[in-house]
């Protein structure tokens, strides 16, 4: 609870994942579009690119600072969102000019060259904007090639290693209560880290919305396992748990909108067959 009015600034990245939902919403349910569009209307949306890029601001002592925002995943994925609303964010939309790959277990994954060291921002690999990219637009945004180099080294680390693995970033249930799962961050493999890059190692988990989210849109051996593990091991009284953790054996029993919510979308993308913007009539 805060007790006082506080600026904490806003993420291009999360506005660029809500201006995706106000389309959908305000094409599938034409009765509620005039209250779609007055949301984003109501924002100074103008702020959020510059130069083709997307921004976002913190507040650091009271001032605020104006921050490029995203890496290869994210960055374009939440872009296809503000395209819809015809801002311009034609180098979020690039994902070929930061491009590299590395190799994971025998697999070409993916990532973005520019990390922490020289770019001052995380630039972390992992499943979710792949998901929601798939189930939400059909890789309009992201090339289907990547999601499936970035799952495919997750298979390959479970058949090297006999660990399930569907990595992303999501809360916990204890200290320090939100970490990245990343197949590749910094130039390090395997990594769990906080946003400070304090490594976690130790909480790794595997995460439901990712292994649910994988499953719907690929429908693999290994993904029926993601699937049926989640279903015995991560059902909970309201939705299902985040994860469990590979280090403890148990589940990880933050329950949080974030997690149910993608995987409500996974299961809204399973009935209806076909990428929800389609499903909802977007224009492209």
């Amino acid at each position: 609870k805060l007790d006082k009015r506080e600026e904490i600034g806003w993420s291009a990245i999360d506005l660029g994942r809500m201006a995706l939902w106000l389309k959908i919403v305000g094409a599938k349910y034409p009765q509620l579009r005039p209250q779609a569009d007055a949301v984003w209307q109501s924002w100074r949306v103008a702020r959020l690119t510059k130069n083709g890029q997307m921004y976002g601001t913190s507040v650091i002592k009271g001032k605020e600072q104006y921050n490029q925002e995203g890496r290869l995943g994210y960055e374009s994925y939440a872009a296809y969102g503000l395209k819809l609303w015809k801002l311009d964010v034609h180098k979020a939309l690039d994902t070929q000019s930061s491009l590299a790959f590395v190799n994971l277990y025998g697999q070409e994954v993916p990532y973005d060259r520019r990390d922490y060291k020289t770019s001052g921002a995380n630039n972390y690999v992992l499943s979710e904007p792949f998901i929601l990219d798939g189930i939400e637009t059909g890789f309009q945004a992201l090339p289907k090639a990547h999601a499936d180099q970035v799952l495919a080294a997750q298979v390959a680390r479970y058949r090297a290693t006999g660990q399930l693995t569907a990595l992303t970033e999501d809360n916990l249930d204890q200290d320090p209560y939100f970490v990245y799962n990343t197949l590749f961050v910094n130039g390090e493999p395997w990594a769990t880290i906080t946003d400070t890059r304090q490594k976690r190692n130790d909480l790794r988990f595997l995460s439901a919305k990712a292994a649910i989210g994988w499953h719907v849109l690929y429908n693999t051996p290994y993904t029926q396992k993601l699937f049926d593990f989640v279903q015995t091991n991560l059902k909970a009284d309201a939705g299902w748990y985040n994860g469990f953790y590979e280090a403890s054996k148990k589940p990880n029993r933050s329950l949080t909108a974030n997690n149910n919510g993608i995987i409500l979308e996974s299961l809204l993308y399973k009935k209806v067959g076909q990428p929800l913007t389609v499903w909802a009539g977007v224009q492209p």
